[in-house]
């Protein structure tokens, strides 16, 4: 479906991702090109943060810089710190690459090179670098760092993955998602194995733009808030359930994880044993529609938690995915840093 515009009941309205968004209201008096989005500090920890037309604005924003990867620097003579308690390959390497294609430098800063590792707390920490930069990244474990980071920081935050939370994968999901079927609302997710931080964001990011996402887990790691997360608000939904077949029936999308997360390592061998049913195979697959993709976050462990002729066969989206985590963080920091057009 392409993006673009269209007529309703003689009023131009825009269609974005195939919803459509309220046609602008020009107030007298007002610059009609300077619609941007307010210059007050907003953070990227849950993806609750954005609603759901704002998403939508966002990931039609990402499509467009991913057509013309150079056309847009809002970040021209600005800094970026990025900073990395965690691994990282995809995380590093699209944040890293879309500063630059933005036009701004992006400031490194591994485990053990802040004094976050001396005991410096967070507070201090986002109170200094906030300062010198426009915007901060961080991917830790515990997702209370994250947020006391947020709290004391005068710049946009950006949870680049916390034990809780994946926000920024969602955003790349989402986008292949509607490169795929030209839609979100109304598509069936099927998310099959450790309910963990990516499956959680995926539903909380995902119910806002209409999605379904059906999540087949152990009954020994169904998440203590199933409940308040089948509750996100949106025009979609999650559910929690056991059997991943259920959970596949009908999926526009088959999604899975790896195992064994980081931190996860002492219950390695137990995590394998109750995941074993759950291993994404072209058997589980099939019972998926005819035009399902398949979906996974990467790093994978091909005959583990996915085959490898579903990880690599032909409806594998997992390379599209990987890619889109640089555009639709682009467009992610172009909004928080206040140069995004509300309405495109």
């Amino acid at each position: 479906m392409p993006l673009g515009a269209g007529k309703a009941g003689g009023d131009v309205v825009e269609t974005r991702l195939g919803r459509v968004v309220a046609p602008v209201e020009e107030v007298p008096g007002e610059d009609a090109d300077a619609d941007y989005a307010a210059p007050v500090t907003r953070h990227f920890l849950t993806g609750e943060e954005l609603t759901g037309e704002e998403l939508t604005v966002l990931l039609d924003r990402a499509a467009e810089m991913k057509r013309d990867r150079l056309a847009h620097r809002p970040l021209e003579g600005r800094s970026v710190a990025l900073l990395f308690d965690r691994p990282s390959t995809r995380t590093r390497v699209s944040f890293e690459v879309g500063i630059a294609e933005l036009g701004g430098h992006a400031v490194v800063l591994r485990e053990g090179e802040t004094q976050l590792a001396r005991g410096e707390s967070p507070r201090d920490t986002a109170a200094v670098l906030s300062r010198f930069v426009a915007a901060i990244g961080i991917r830790t474990g515990p997702h209370e760092v994250a947020r006391q980071l947020a709290d004391a920081s005068e710049a946009p935050v950006v949870n680049m993955l916390t034990a809780e939370h994946h926000p920024c994968q969602a955003l790349a999901d989402l986008l292949t998602l509607h490169e795929r079927f030209g839609r979100l609302e109304g598509l069936r997710v099927a998310y099959v194995g450790d309910a963990n931080n990516v499956a959680r964001s995926l539903g909380l990011i995902g119910a806002r733009l209409g999605v379904e996402v059906a999540i087949a887990t152990p009954p020994e790691l169904l998440p203590d808030d199933g409940l308040s997360l089948s509750l996100a608000h949106g025009l979609g939904w999650v559910s929690f359930g056991t059997d991943p077949v259920e959970a596949v029936r009908g999926a526009h999308a088959v999604y899975t994880d790896v195992w064994v997360s980081m931190g996860d390592e002492a219950e390695a061998d137990e995590r394998r044993r109750v995941l074993a049913p759950y291993r994404v195979d072209a058997a589980l697959v099939s019972g998926a529609r005819d035009d399902a993709v398949v979906l996974h976050c990467l790093p994978a462990h091909p005959g583990e938690e996915i085959e490898a002729d579903v990880l690599y066969g032909e409806r594998s989206a997992v390379w599209d995915q990987a890619e889109n985590r640089l555009h639709t963080q682009k467009a992610l920091l172009e909004m928080l840093v206040g140069t995004l057009p509300r309405t495109g």
